[in-house]
C-alpha cells in the first residue's frame, strides 16, 4: 500500500475515501475479467484493497498486527467459483463498502461531530459501491445529510437536541449538547426534555412537544415542512 501522511481534515478524508472507492468500483466494472482471474479459490486468503491514487490490487492481507488501517474482507476467492459470478461480485461489492466506510472513519476519529457528520454526508452522497455492480442506482428524492434543506431538519432526531423544523435549522459548525435543553419543557404536558424521547418544535410559537403528545411520529415530522401546534391551529395563526 503507498505510503504517505495519513488524511486529517474532512475533506482529505473524503478524497482519500473518494480515490479508495474509484479503485474498487473499476475492479468490479471496467476490469471485472482481471480481477475475476486474480481470485484463483486455489490460491491463499486474499483481499481487495482500493488504493488512494485510484488502483485497486488482490493481494494477501497485511502481516503486521495490528495493521495499519481496518483491513478489508478476507478470502473473497473461497467463494468465486461456489457462487454465480454477478452474486459473488455483489457480495464483495457489500463487503468493499464496509471497509470503506471503516477506513474512513478511522481516519475520522479524530474529528468532532458536527465533522464525522459532515464526513458522512460527503459520502453518503456518492452511490454505492454495491449500487454501482447491481445497477441499483438511488434516485434523489432527498437531499444528503450536508444540504441543510428542510428535509434534513425536519427529521432532526432528540439524540441532537429537540426535533427543529426548518425555522429552527442547525447550522453545521454549531455543537449542542444535552445541557442546552434541559430547561426546556414540554407545551403540553409540561415535561422536561429527554434526550430518550422524539420532540418537535412549533414553528409558529415555537414552543417544543414531545412528539408523542402532538402525535407526530419520526417518519411522520419528515413530510411536514412547517409545524404548527395544535394551540396555534385553534388560534388560526400563521
Amino acid at each position: 500500500m503507498p505510503s504517505s501522511s495519513p488524511p486529517r481534515s474532512v475533506e482529505e478524508i473524503y478524497k482519500d475515501y473518494a480515490a479508495r472507492r474509484s479503485g474498487i468500483v473499476r475492479a468490479l466494472t471496467n476490469d471485472v475479467d482481471e480481477f475475476y482471474a486474480l481470485c484463483d479459490p486455489e490460491k491463499e486468503n486474499l483481499c481487495l484493497y482500493g488504493h488512494p491514487d485510484e488502483t485497486w490490487e488482490v493481494t494477501l492481507p497485511a502481516e503486521e498486527v495490528p495493521p495499519e488501517l481496518p483491513e478489508p474482507a478476507l478470502g473473497i476467492n473461497f467463494a468465486r467459483d461456489g457462487m454465480k459470478r454477478q452474486d459473488w461480485l455483489s457480495l464483495i461489492a457489500v463487503h468493499s463498502d464496509s471497509w470503506l466506510l471503516s477506513v474512513s472513519f478511522y481516519f475520522g476519529a479524530r474529528l468532532n461531530r458536527n465533522e464525522r457528520k459532515r464526513l458522512f454526508g460527503l459520502t453518503n452522497d456518492l452511490p454505492t459501491i454495491f449500487e454501482v455492480v447491481t445497477g441499483r442506482m438511488p434516485t434523489k428524492d432527498k437531499p444528503s445529510m450536508d444540504s441543510g434543506s428542510k428535509s434534513r431538519n425536519n427529521a432532526k432526531r432528540s439524540t441532537d437536541g429537540p426535533m427543529r423544523t426548518n425555522s429552527t435549522l442547525l447550522n453545521e459548525n454549531y455543537v449542542e449538547d444535552e445541557d442546552e435543553h434541559s430547561e426546556t419543557l414540554c407545551g403540553s404536558c409540561g415535561g422536561n426534555y429527554s434526550a430518550n424521547e422524539f420532540w418537535i418544535g412549533c414553528d409558529i410559537c415555537e414552543r417544543w412537544y414531545h412528539g408523542k403528545c402532538v402525535k407526530i411520529t419520526p417518519s411522520k415530522a419528515e413530510y411536514i415542512q412547517h409545524y404548527k401546534c395544535p394551540s396555534c391551529s385553534k388560534k388560526g395563526r400563521q
